[in-house]
């Protein structure tokens, strides 16, 4: 069983089969969090966006169910947001102590790191985060009732427009997303395009047998971005920290060597993730999609069809 569409089998039956698959692993990483929610949460997040990713690339097929579950897991994953970015930020602070030894060998971090350890502690403790577990497990597993509703376009040509449909529209998200985080350089902006680029990087693996190209090295690429990408955006987060009202992180004499560095890595990432994302969003999403759509039809026609559930179909 893995995350990759296979092309012998009908397109419905394997999108239900991959979304029965993550949204079951999404739920019994939620029933770890409970004793391990630093390695749950992650973990199940990551399912959830293999959910939302793959709805994304089938949306065109059947979209009214793809739009409603694609809200229902952006819901649950909303949920868990708070805890999983309480221990984000404090793994910011280790990699900013890693970046910079030494700049940060005097403990210059180390008040800032004790006051993020305390508010990760809280969030992962008591009532709150098990009732916020509670509500993901129960919708994970309405959700999973659903999935025979679904109904995709199983003829080869048909089924083939719908994957380069969706494909196409996630690099033109990135594309849009690149050039306004070259001009901008907004938060948002490569918020957009890091979303972009994981959504990418999924489609990458869910289309491995029909990509018209070989995906090791892109995936690999779009993979390192996504990281550069998630490094920033927890930059940006701790910087929003900094400049609230209240001084959630300490005294400006306790942040001062924080700020100084965030800043220096927030210019550094950004400069990597701009030409890293140039490399692989600078080709045009039309003409990508479309050596796509010739080959996916050309080989979902040659394949011979497999019934469901046979040796093998899982691929």
């Amino acid at each position: 069983m893995i995350y990759r569409i296979n092309p012998r089998l009908p397109l419905t039956g394997e999108v239900r089969r991959i979304l029965a698959e993550e949204i079951g692993k999404a739920l019994v990483h939620l029933d770890t969090a409970r004793d391990r929610p630093e390695q749950g949460l992650h973990k199940c997040r990551k399912r959830l966006k293999n959910v939302r990713a793959l709805l994304r690339l089938v949306r065109s097929g059947d979209e009214t169910f793809c739009v409603t579950e694609n809200q229902c897991y952006r819901d649950v994953a909303a949920l868990l947001a708070g805890p999983r970015e309480a221990t984000a930020l404090v793994e910011t602070i280790d990699r900013l102590a890693a970046s910079f030894p030494e700049q940060s060998a005097g403990g210059g971090l180390d008040a800032v790191r004790e006051t993020l350890v305390a508010r990760q502690h809280e969030l992962h403790g008591g009532a709150g985060l098990d009732a916020a577990i509670g509500a993901a497990i129960a919708a994970c597993e309405e959700g999973i009732s659903r999935i025979d509703i679904l109904v995709l376009p199983d003829q080869p040509e048909q089924a083939a427009d719908v994957l380069a449909d969706g494909a196409r529209i996630t690099l033109r998200r990135a594309r849009k997303a690149l050039d306004k985080a070259g001009s901008r350089g907004e938060a948002d902006d490569f918020h957009n395009l890091r979303k972009a680029a994981k959504t990418h990087g999924m489609h990458l693996s869910l289309l491995g047998r029909l990509w018209p190209t070989p995906i090791k090295a892109p995936r690999k690429a779009v993979d390192e971005l996504g990281e550069r990408l998630g490094e920033l955006h927890d930059v940006f987060v701790m910087r929003e920290l900094l400049d609230a009202d209240d001084r959630p992180l300490g005294s400006p004499q306790e942040t001062r060597l924080l700020s100084k560095l965030l800043k220096r890595s927030e210019k550094s990432l950004k400069k990597t993730c701009l030409a890293v994302a140039a490399g692989l969003f600078g080709d045009s999403p039309r003409r990508s999609t479309r050596k796509l759509a010739r080959k996916a039809r050309d080989d979902l026609a040659a394949a011979p069809r497999e019934e469901a559930g046979a040796p093998g179909a899982a691929g």
